[in-house]
């Protein structure tokens, strides 16, 4: 968006107002109310931005009305204007604060001041002192260990080379189930608070439902009994692959409190993606639904599990008790399950290893094939401390996030949520419209969670207008690069609640960067490592340019995170995070993979990423996996290459197919129609969210000297084109 094309805020007339399509009575209204805190506050300055948000703007202006305000005031301001401020009376009652009120002089000693002031060094104070850290956080979130940890981290355990173990050992001899955690009554809830709020799709004149955690344990301890009752070994493997309802968080906590696996596997998959999962895990079962249904639309599901040659199912019927179709020998209905088993007490959850796996998740890697990534019993700490800290999730808070259990916001969510006594909220139907506006209003959701492509769809239908959305405290948002004008709209939605920002990986079980409700947060910027975590950006030399000096690169991190994996079941996983990085410290970097900026302000941007596997939509995919479906298309096409390009006004990557014909001389009749036969054999074959943006014919592709594509380069000259409006 170009501030140049805004007046500065003193040149504003009432006129200007009108002509915005605001009421004549009411722009001079407007003005007199701009004109009195430019009078007071300057025209240009975070303290005029904060008192417009407060005492001007509301969801029922305008739009360009807040754009006016927004780039007006930031006009001349420079890199990172700060959209949200924090109140230093309400940074005192998050969570961080109340716990830097009461320990901040403990932990900084005479440095510290309060909570706004001191953030920062709280965070670096959260990675030179682990040890008092986690046990702090910990602690906050009353984890119940059957066996306690001997130290919080032993950076070499048993005397190992550092490099065979870089991450070290966190939690120690600890014996724990997250779920029992999840399950647990203490100063944080009672048997009768609610846990679960969900509506379906369609009853939006209906209230909304919900589950008290005496219902919701009641619910899991059945599932885990009638899961015992299968007889698979304990620590098999048990996929899930269903919408992320409330039958789907049931299982999930069932599945861990019962000492087995959760095998993650998003709904959207076609059955060869489902197959590959399935057999790279071993698993010995799968829950599914029949159906997906959304709105009139029924999307095959149990079929597709057939397909794919899965081992027994569980099928859950989508809409009542019968079934659409028959089921295959073996499987078993939903309600047969449950009735094996009638168990009224309490299921005993099973304690494991703190390093046990709990979880198999996947990201796609660069040889096509998945990278598949164990959670441990650790990792969902992690992801609730991020939430604990970052998103300020506590006691009656109400959490959504449209995703699934297939990909790790959906076990995050659920982590994030009941581990900090918090309420998840499930709306089980497309988030894209007035429907789910509705569900966030009815149920009084406090934090949102989103990912830009979805707050793009809002944005253009206006599905949520009229909605109130005065509950939400914040929003968090992952997945991909967001957008300054898409995200200044969403926030003059809630009355100008702060968006965190928060990227990490399903390897590192939760963020690595993120923003903080004690720092002026900036529109599509990550205002700071996330705690427990040191970033590090590397220069062109492949070293790392020194902190807070500002500069873009791909980005690395120190190996000691909580939670973060240490295996990964079909590759080493020393060579796919560790091996050829540079050392600091004597301890060698951990690879990520994304390219990020450090601003002048000190904030933090995303650039996409520096290896070729794309992020679409969200969702992680190998260039590799989509030029293999392309490349059979169209028998003139020699072959392709598949780059994801950030448009030039920033937002998610978009999917461009670089195309070499067998003949340099032919020329396609019509570019258009290869783009949507590349487009219908990439939904079919891979995921149908995927959309192929772009056809780019090129007489041949840049390779190194090993013959290998350098996808980089052409992002590089792709990116260029775009940005000149040639593409």
């Amino acid at each position: 968006m170009a501030t140049y094309n805004y007046k500065a805020l003193d040149c504003i007339t009432s006129c200007d107002i009108e002509a915005l399509g605001i009421p004549s009575k009411l722009a001079e209204q407007l003005h007199e109310k701009l004109a009195e805190i430019v009078n007071t506050h300057g025209a240009a300055t975070p303290a005029t931005w904060q008192n417009i948000t407060t005492h001007i703007l509301s969801p029922d202006l305008p739009f360009s009305f807040h754009q006016l305000l927004y780039y007006g005031c930031y006009k001349d301001f420079g890199p990172d204007p700060p959209a949200w401020i924090p109140d230093p009376e309400a940074a005192k009652v998050t969570n961080v604060g109340k716990l830097l009120q009461t320990r901040g002089e403990e932990f900084l000693g005479s440095g510290y001041k309060d909570p706004i002031s001191s953030f920062s060094n709280f965070q670096e104070f959260s990675v030179s002192n682990p040890e008092v850290y986690w046990k702090t956080v910990l602690n906050e979130m009353s984890t119940s260990f059957s066996v306690p940890p001997q130290c919080i981290l032993r950076e070499n355990p048993n005397g190992e080379n550092h490099l065979s173990n870089p991450g070290g050992q966190w939690l120690p001899g600890a014996f724990v189930n997250p779920a029992k955690n999840c399950l647990s009554v203490n100063s944080k809830r009672s048997l009768d608070d609610i846990v679960i709020r969900w509506r379906d799709e369609g009853d939006s004149g209906l209230p909304v439902k919900s589950m008290t955690l005496k219902e919701l344990r009641a619910e899991v301890w059945l599932v885990a009994y009638a899961l015992n009752a299968l007889g698979l070994d304990k620590g098999s493997a048990i996929a899930i692959d269903m919408p992320m309802n409330v039958n789907s968080v049931v299982i999930y906590l069932a599945i861990v409190l019962a000492g087995y696996i959760v095998v993650s596997i998003a709904d959207s998959f076609a059955s060869l993606e489902i197959s590959t999962r399935l057999r790279i895990s071993k698993a010995k079962a799968i829950f599914t639904q029949d159906l997906i249904i959304r709105g009139d639309k029924s999307i095959p599901l149990y079929s597709r599990v057939i397909d794919a040659q899965a081992p027994l199912a569980i099928v859950i019927p989508a809409k009542g008790s019968s079934f659409s179709m028959k089921l295959r020998d073996g499987d078993i209905s939903w309600f047969d399950f449950l009735e094996r088993v009638r168990k009224e007490n309490e299921f005993a959850a099973v304690e494991q290893p703190v390093e046990a796996f709990t979880n198999i998740l996947f990201s796609s890697g660069t040889t096509g094939e998945p990278k598949a990534i164990p959670w441990t019993n650790a990792t969902p700490f992690k992801a609730a401390a991020d939430a604990w800290c970052h998103m300020d999730i506590r006691k009656a808070d109400i959490v959504a996030w449209p995703t699934n259990l297939g990909w790790m916001m959906g076990p995050w969510l659920v982590y994030a949520s009941l581990l900090n006594g918090a309420s998840i909220a499930l709306y089980n139907g497309s988030p894209l419209g007035s429907g789910f506006a509705k569900f966030v209003q009815d149920a009084k959701v406090t934090m949102l969670g989103v990912v830009p492509s979805i707050v793009r769809t809002w944005k253009s239908t206006n599905c949520i207008d009229g909605y109130d959305w005065s509950s939400i405290r914040c929003f968090g948002s992952t997945g991909e690069a967001s957008n300054v004008d898409e995200y200044l709209w969403l926030m003059g939605r809630a009355l100008y609640k702060p968006v965190i920002e928060y990227c990490g990986g399903t390897e590192i079980g939760g963020g690595f960067i993120t923003g903080s409700l004690l720092q002026a947060q900036s529109l599509a910027a990550f205002s700071t490592p996330a705690m427990g975590c040191k970033l590090f950006i590397l220069g062109n030399d492949g070293c790392p340019i020194p902190q807070n000096v500002p500069g873009m690169g791909e980005l690395a991190l120190s190996p000691l995170i909580f939670g973060a994996s240490s295996t990964l079941l079909n590759a080493n996983h020393y060579d796919v995070y560790f091996s050829g990085m540079p050392s600091r410290n004597g301890q060698i970097l951990r690879r990520h993979g994304d390219v990020f900026e450090r601003t002048s302000g000190g904030y933090y941007r995303a650039h996409g990423r520096a290896d070729d596997t794309m992020n679409l939509g969200g969702i992680k995919v190998s260039s590799v996996e989509i030029e293999r479906i392309c490349n059979a298309v169209d028998s003139n096409v020699l072959e392709t290459a598949a780059i994801g390009v950030p448009p030039p006004d920033g937002g998610p990557e978009q999917l461009t197919i670089v195309v070499v014909f067998k003949d340099s001389n032919y020329t396609p009749p019509d570019l258009n129609q290869l783009r949507m036969s590349f487009n219908s054999a990439v939904q079919k074959k891979l995921n149908p969210l995927f959309k192929v943006s772009h056809v780019v014919p090129l007489p041949s592709l840049p390779r190194t000297a090993t013959n290998k594509v350098m996808r980089r380069v052409l992002r590089k000259q792709l990116a260029q084109l775009d940005q000149n409006s040639k593409l």
